[in-house]
């Protein structure tokens, strides 16, 4: 196991470090350089030049990497222009919200998800599974902002059981105690993932049950129930982990179009604000959270799949 994880997390620091090598590139493929990104269009050639001494940015392109890792080891994203605050007190005061949200919508998807495919799994065939699997296609095809605008024109317009607008307060705390104002947003947010996971879900059982230890438990007498339970659910929560923990970082960027619809202030509003403002520096910042989140989401997952299936570390 020790290897296992030494392997893994080898490579994971090789990823974050090609991370940072495709935010360094893009920060130099700004409109006019960094500079001129981060000073406007507005600055002064002495101001430029005066920037890009006290930023590094005349020195070869190796040693501005240097100095940009650094800075990133020490928790400097850079300055955001539009709102004079640094991008990395922007993102720790918007990241706990977006992850309040997308823990949410991940626990949701997998509440609902789980029952969802074994009942689509025990029921092939029959209308049930017909139901579900039409259900499940639709809201995968659907696209995010044109589900949370039907849950909009129905919830809070039609029936007016929920506010249309996100809880606005500064604090998870705060949030939380909006939670009616929090039901639409998180909801939104999970029934595509709902939809993605009941159906490996369904796989994942109906592959076990087909499962030469599946026979033997019926030829002992054991009831479908216990069988389920014991044997059949844990085997199948395998590829549940996986998912989990891929599709964290997918819910991060995807809180762009949930967070901006519901007026939800997380770094999903933040990125959308800072797009149409050209705060180049936060767009870049938001991009380096979401691409570390990405490679973290995927280690965590390797570390509990070996976790439930000792296999894995046999023969990785």
């Amino acid at each position: 196991m020790t290897g296992f994880l030494v392997k893994r997390l080898a490579q994971a620091v090789v990823v974050l470090l090609l991370v940072s090598v495709i935010v360094f590139v893009l920060l130099h493929m700004l409109p006019g350089g960094p500079a001129r990104a981060i000073l406007g269009v507005q600055a002064t050639p002495q101001s430029i030049a005066h920037f890009n001494h006290q930023q590094g940015y005349d020195r070869s392109l190796p040693q501005q990497y240097v100095m940009y890792l650094g800075r990133l080891l020490s928790g400097d994203l850079g300055e955001s222009y539009s709102r004079n605050q640094s991008v990395a007190a922007l993102l720790a005061e918007r990241l706990p919200r977006t992850a309040l949200l997308a823990g949410l919508s991940l626990l949701l998807a997998a509440l609902l998800a789980v029952p969802l495919g074994i009942l689509q799994a025990v029921r092939r065939g029959r209308a049930a599974d017909h139901t579900l699997t039409g259900l499940a296609f639709l809201a995968y095809a659907t696209p995010v902002f044109f589900l949370g605008l039907i849950l909009i024109l129905v919830f809070s317009q039609q029936l007016q059981l929920f506010p249309a607008e996100a809880p606005q307060a500064d604090t998870v705390g705060g949030i939380l105690a909006e939670l009616p104002a929090l039901v639409l947003p998180v909801v939104t947010a999970a029934l595509g993932i709902i939809a993605a996971f009941s159906r490996y879900m369904r796989s994942a059982v109906l592959d076990n049950l087909s499962e030469e230890y599946v026979r033997t438990a019926r030829a002992k007498g054991q009831s479908e129930a216990r069988i389920m339970v014991r044997h059949v659910l844990r085997n199948a929560l395998i590829p549940l982990a996986t998912l989990l923990g891929l599709y964290l970082p997918t819910l991060f960027s995807g809180t762009l179009v949930v967070e901006s619809m519901f007026n939800y202030p997380g770094m999903g509003l933040l990125f959308w604000n800072a797009a149409q403002g050209s705060d180049f520096p936060v767009l870049l910042g938001v991009t380096l959270v979401v691409g570390v989140a990405t490679v973290l989401g995927s280690l965590v997952t390797d570390i509990a799949y070996a976790v439930l299936d000792p296999r894995i570390r046999s023969v990785t």
